[in-house]
């Protein structure tokens, strides 16, 4: 007879047993019979994983403190001077996100400043091919201005000026072929000048150097030259101007025209050092990344030595990007836009955080204290697997929250835009689902929609919308219309699985259903308190409490109806008949009239669940309405599958399928046409509109067909990826937690921990971000039984302490 050794709560707490069933954990201590591989593999644990992601934490906090220490915080010098070509021939600046301006937003940005009273007076003063540059900043603003004379041929170098008076704006063109003395009387003027330019590029060479006279004297004596417009450019400066000295671009020197023959780019780079020799000790900014883009691009030149239009184009919104970022805040442009200012309720929040911080240290270091002095420690009898206490609890998720503040509400880690490409899209879906199929294994349940299968539903969905939001594939309209349907699907399981619950227990007590809001919406509270955004923002989490809330309160009022009772009672199968039935015309009644669901809906104080930082309910009246139908189709299905397995229509209790051969082939080949349906409709139809206005109404189509085709094979329904169900579990953090540590810019870029290497840095928020996920859900388990015990008095007392705690904060945001 073998004895069974029982596991000790200190075993588990330690981290020597698994916190899931995906990993498997044992004691660090090696065994004598033990192998070095075993070893090393019964380490990948998830509590190591976090260990290893806490130190990478702290080493690219160390590494980017460096960065800032030599190179300075001013995301300026990264939009000036550095950079990359993507797949797309978009040009990245190094470090921060580019907004991509157009001519309306150009033109919002130029009014804004004029309404304030600054005059939008922007000058480029150099050769012949910056004066591409200014007409091509011309035409941005009017694309399709035929009478405006700035752009008209010149035969000869000539200055040029354009005026929009209703914008304050002039931009002029400065004819200067060399660092001269007319050069420096500009300059000097300027600096004399009460009412200067607001911006200035200039990019001058010497006399003969289009010729190819680039010899050491007349380098030096450029560099001589240069050094005198020094002090005046530092004096203008000064003034608060903006001033770019722009680097010469290269050129394709077999194409270039006749009097260009004799230059090659050797002497152009060479010109180059002698710039940034001189300029390198002052205070005038290089625009180094413009000679970049050109050099990516050469093979588009114009005639061999102007930049093409799409040199132009990236150049223009360099220059839109540092003049407009500051004061548009457009969340998806970073590049010389300042940082978020904090507010008091987030400095409120994060002091009590501290607090817990201080009381959780004072706390092991009195433990620490006690175990020196040789003294017992003892722990309560029910302590857990996790004896984790509130404060312990509290305190970690202040160092949560603290990283999430420094990823997303400082410039302290840079931050890209996003990517999309067929491949960068389809590559890592392909990986995650081979991933998922080979950590497949028999589950213990063969019901319908048991627990592995449903965890391992949401997970390979949650990994496919997050890929679909790293890659920005929602340009894409088929996938932005199957991802739809990933968060659909999420919610007809919700809908399914509240049903079951409340139908086969007969569970409508208020303990259950705060514990249900507290999961759902503990982290995102939290989120909203530390990086002051509103709950609309976080749109899934409002969405699903809003409907499960519903779901509750239908199933909750009299008559309370489940299995037991209508086996009493067959006539309440009428009554739940007329439930879904009053649940679908609510549904259509507020949908019918927008004016209506505003007038619900904006109603104070519930306003601020459902409006945006601007006050705006359409993002909640368009998710609403998205998924009017979906939970109630999620009910009704369920409904309809109980009620079919209790007068025993097929059989999920074993390990076969559930229905004969023929049944089981029409069954299939409906659920493969109502998947490819869908598939179809989404490729077919015309906008983006039109395609979520049918979704509503034919989305349960495609998700009931995959529970169909999950489930028909009983060698299907009773294996599932532990994989996908390990992410399952913790989908809802990973869908939330995404917005601030592993996108960036509120979801609108992504985070950069290691610049330069894409593919490198994507694995490495990854694994950070799915760990600080973990943990999150952890925590929230931790916390559950504080904050809604068992005791529905206990739960109800809590609920209103939180409710009391809400009303200053609510005062704070004008809800009263």
């Amino acid at each position: 007879m073998t004895a069974t050794r029982v596991r000790k709560p200190e075993e588990v707490a330690s981290g020597n047993i698994s916190e899931t069933g995906y990993f498997r954990a044992s004691a660090p201590v090696k065994m004598g019979g033990e192998s070095k591989a075993e070893y090393i593999i019964e380490q990948l644990n998830v509590s190591n994983a976090k260990k290893i992601a806490l130190l990478m934490v702290l080493a690219f906090i160390g590494y980017h403190g460096l960065i800032h220490l030599r190179y300075g915080t001013d995301s300026c010098k990264w939009l000036l001077s550095n950079g990359r070509f993507k797949g797309d021939k978009e040009w990245q600046p190094y470090g921060c996100m580019m907004h991509r301006y157009s001519q309306q937003d150009t033109r919002r940005c130029f009014r804004y400043l004029a309404f304030w009273g600054n005059e939008n007076h922007f000058v480029f003063i150099g050769d012949t091919r910056l004066r591409m540059l200014y007409e091509a900043l011309i035409n941005h603003l009017h694309p399709n201005d035929d009478d405006n004379g700035s752009l008209a041929d010149s035969p000869a170098p000539s200055n040029l000026e354009f005026l929009d008076l209703k914008l304050k704006l002039r931009v002029n063109y400065v004819h200067a072929s060399d660092v001269t003395r007319g050069v420096a009387e500009e300059f000097t003027a300027w600096r004399k000048d009460e009412d200067p330019p607001s911006l200035i590029v200039a990019s001058c060479t010497y006399a003969n150097f289009l010729a190819g006279n680039t010899t050491a004297d007349l380098l030096r004596s450029f560099s001589l030259n240069l050094t005198h417009l020094v002090r005046p450019m530092e004096d203008v400066l000064a003034k608060k101007v903006r001033l770019l000295w722009k680097l010469q671009d290269p050129i394709v020197e077999d194409k270039a025209p006749r009097e260009w023959r004799s230059l090659t780019n050797d002497d152009i780079d060479g010109l180059n050092r002698a710039t940034q020799g001189v300029l390198k000790y002052s205070t005038v900014p290089i625009w180094a990344s413009s000679r970049l883009i050109a050099q990516g691009l050469l093979d588009e030149a114009v005639a061999g030595v102007h930049l093409g239009p799409l040199a132009l184009r990236h150049d223009v919104q360099i220059l839109l990007n540092m003049y407009c970022n500051d004061y548009m805040n457009f969340n998806d442009g970073t590049c010389c836009s300042s940082a978020e200012p904090y507010t008091i309720l987030q400095v409120v929040t994060y002091a009590i955080l501290g607090v817990c911080v201080a009381l959780s240290v004072a706390m092991l270091l009195r433990r620490w204290t006690l175990k020196l002095r040789g003294q017992t420690l003892y722990a309560p009898l029910n302590h857990t697997a996790d004896a984790t206490s509130p404060i312990q609890a509290l305190a970690t998720l202040a160092f949560i929250m603290a990283y999430f503040y420094l990823c997303d509400r400082t410039n302290f880690f840079m931050k890209e835009n996003k990517y999309y490409s067929e491949f960068s899209f389809w590559i890592p879906v392909g990986y995650v689902f081979a991933l998922g199929l080979f950590f497949t294994e028999d589950s213990r349940f063969t019901k319908v929609l048991h627990r592995d299968e449903t965890d391992e539903l949401k997970g390979w969905m949650q990994l496919v919308i997050l890929v679909y939001h790293m890659t920005g594939a929602e340009r894409v309209l088929p996938i932005h219309m199957h991802i739809k349907v990933l968060i659909s699907g999420y919610l007809f399981l919700s809908g399914y699985g509240h049903f079951t619950y409340m139908w086969q227990t007969g569970n409508a007590g208020l303990v259950r259903f705060f514990q249900i809001l507290f999961r759902l919406n503990f982290i995102t509270i939290l989120l909203c308190l530390c990086m002051n955004r509103p709950y609309q923002f976080y749109y899934f989490v409002p969405l699903i409490s809003f409907w499960f809330c519903l779901i509750y309160v239908v199933l909750a009022l009299p008559p309370h109806i489940t299995a037991a009772t209508v086996d009493a009672n067959p006539y309440q199968y009428l009554y739940l008949a007329a439930k879904f039935v009053s649940l679908l015309a609510v549904s259509t009644i507020f949908y019918m009239s927008e004016v209506f669901f505003e007038r619900i809906f904006v109603t104070r104080p519930w306003k601020a669940l459902f409006v945006t930082t601007d006050d705006d309910i359409h993002e909640w009246w368009y998710r609403w309405k998205l998924d009017r139908y979906t939970i109630t189709s999620g009910m009704v299905f369920a409904a309809v599958f109980h009620v079919a397995q209790k007068y025993t229509v097929f059989d999920d209790n074993n390990h076969g399928n559930l229905f004969s051969r023929r049944i089981s082939l029409s069954a299939t080949l409906a659920a493969v046409g109502g998947v490819g349906f869908y598939t179809t409709f989404s490729f077919l139809c015309r906008n983006e509109q039109e395609c979520e206005e049918i979704h509503s109404y034919i989305v349960f189509i495609p998700v009931i067909g995959y529970i169909v085709l999950r489930n028909i094979s009983g060698i299907l329904r009773t294996r599932y990826s532990s994989f996908f169900a390990w992410f399952g579990r913790i989908s809802l953090e990973l869908f939330i937690c995404q917005y601030h540590i592993w996108l960036a810019a509120d979801r609108h870029g992504v985070l950069v921990l290691l610049p330069g290497f894409p593919t490198l840095n994507v694995i490495i928020t990854s694994f950070i971000f799915i760990c600080v996920s973990h943990e999150v859900h952890r925590l929230t388990l931790v916390l559950l039984p504080y904050a809604v015990p068992s005791d529905w008095k206990l739960a109800a007392r809590n609920f209103v302490a939180f409710l009391i705690v809400l009303i200053p904060i609510a005062r704070y945001d004008g809800m009263f």
